[in-house]
């Protein structure tokens, strides 16, 4: 059995603790902010910037355990950790951004399924 995109126990306490209506505004900001910081790391990558690249990476591994999404977290953080990557290939910025996107998916989902 596969992991679920969004862990339930989490994005069930986060709702109990901060409220249904706050939780979607968040989830809102998160499927506005995540794409710019998946740029941020194109760009930071593409630029050489390591500083960028790893703050990038802290931002979204961040938002993204927030809500439960755990391999999106767990993806973010080998980026956060490992910095650029040396041969500068964007392969682990193309998993990231599909990831986001079952992530994106699966929020809107739970939020307004």
């Amino acid at each position: 059995m596969s992991e679920p995109i969004i862990d339930p126990a989490t994005f069930a306490e986060l709702q109990e603790t901060a409220g249904a209506d706050f939780v979607n505004e968040l989830v809102q900001t998160f499927m506005e902010e995540a794409p710019a910081m998946l740029q941020e790391l194109r760009e930071a990558l593409a630029a050489g910037n390591a500083d960028d690249y790893r703050r990038a990476a802290h931002s979204l591994k961040s938002n993204s355990l927030t809500f439960g999404a755990r391999t999106l977290g767990a993806m973010a953080r080998e980026q956060e950790l490992g910095g650029l990557p040396t041969d500068r290939s964007p392969a682990p910025l193309d998993a990231l951004a599909e990831e986001y996107a079952r992530v994106a998916a699966a929020l809107t989902e739970l939020c307004h399924g």
